[in-house]
């Protein structure tokens, strides 16, 4: 396993974290996870060496963030324990994002609720402080709390040695900016994957440029990019793999071409000697500005699979046919 310290902190980060988000279960995810194989997970990427476990309370509305501190009880200080705040679901306080799973979730970045989210997940994971607290998604009108109050609120947290370090989700650069100058932001967490590049025209080069950790999320596409999901494999319509705003190579109009895609990289498997999930994760993470890579797992065969990418180097002339081929693909139907 490789290693990237986090910001200019003092944390090494395993290039492969470990994703939560199937822990908290829900109907998005079909198939409710089983807590006790989720705990034998995070022991498992443990074990193997990815030292960098992401949840968040949204995550089955507290379930992962407690499953996580289960699985990390005895085990506190090999873990880079990384959450977020400002997705609230307990009153009306903040902006509507919407119905999530049965509850109506607001984006609430306001002081008054972070206060309350910290002790929160402070108490469901069983420690006495997060390594990485970030921004789940910024505020947004009507209630769009500046984020000057923000970064004052974190900041504070982070002198009462609450927090060890602020880091940001799915912000804009300008976003991230404007936070840079209110304190020091050590990572930017966002989707970002062979299939979704937008990231690649600003965020990543100013992360790059400015020490900013990234951690990149659903870059194996839910599965997609691992070859298992065949032209067989239907989803509910309450699934997040149904919703094809989200990803239309889902759809089974499209997904030959991904499969044909896959296929096409055997040599590149026998080459590397790993699977299609390592070949992409480790394509991933040797991005530029691309320093950590988070991978969900329901199984602890998943999160075996996904750890042994973060030992592979690809050469660069299999980097650049791996992306020349991705680019060939053309637009989804």
């Amino acid at each position: 396993m490789k290693y990237r310290q986090l910001g200019n902190t003092d944390m090494n980060a395993s290039i492969v974290g470990l994703g939560t988000w199937v822990m908290g279960g829900g109907s998005i995810w079909g198939k409710e996870p089983d807590d006790n194989e989720s705990i034998r997970v995070v022991h498992a990427s443990l074990d193997e060496g990815i030292n960098l476990v992401d949840t968040a309370p949204l995550y089955g509305f507290g379930r992962s963030e407690e499953v996580v501190g289960k699985a990390i009880k005895g085990r506190r200080d090999e873990v880079i324990l990384a959450t977020k705040c400002g997705l609230w679901w307990h009153d009306e306080r903040g902006s509507l994002l919407g119905p999530f799973d049965g509850e109506k979730v607001f984006k609430s970045l306001r002081p008054d609720t972070i206060e309350i989210e910290i002790e929160d997940s402070l108490k469901r994971l069983g420690t006495d402080r997060i390594d990485l607290y970030q921004t789940h998604w910024p505020a947004v009108e009507p209630e769009k709390t500046p984020i000057e109050d923000t970064m004052a609120c974190l900041n504070k947290l982070k002198d009462q040695g609450k927090i060890r370090a602020i880091g940001v989700s799915n912000v804009s650069v300008d976003e991230l900016k404007e936070n840079m100058q209110h304190g020091e932001i050590v990572s930017d967490q966002f989707r970002y994957s062979m299939l979704y590049r937008e990231p690649e025209e600003n965020i990543l080069p100013f992360c790059a440029e400015n020490n900013v950790s990234t951690l990149t999320y659903m870059s194996l596409e839910q599965g997609l990019l691992t070859g298992k999901v065949g032209m067989d494999r239907d989803f509910g319509e309450d699934e997040w793999r149904s919703n094809e705003d989200w990803n239309p190579w889902f759809k089974k109009v499209n997904r030959p071409k991904i499969l044909d895609m896959l296929a096409g990289w055997k040599g590149l498997t026998e080459k590397y000697s790993c699977t299609l999930a390592q070949l992409v994760v480790a394509w991933t993470a040797q991005q530029r500005g691309v320093t950590h890579v988070l991978c969900g797992a329901r199984r602890v065969d998943q999160t075996l699979d996904n750890a042994k990418a973060g030992g592979l180097e690809l050469a660069e002339s299999d980097i650049a046919k791996i992306r020349s081929d991705v680019e060939g693909l053309g637009e989804p139907q």
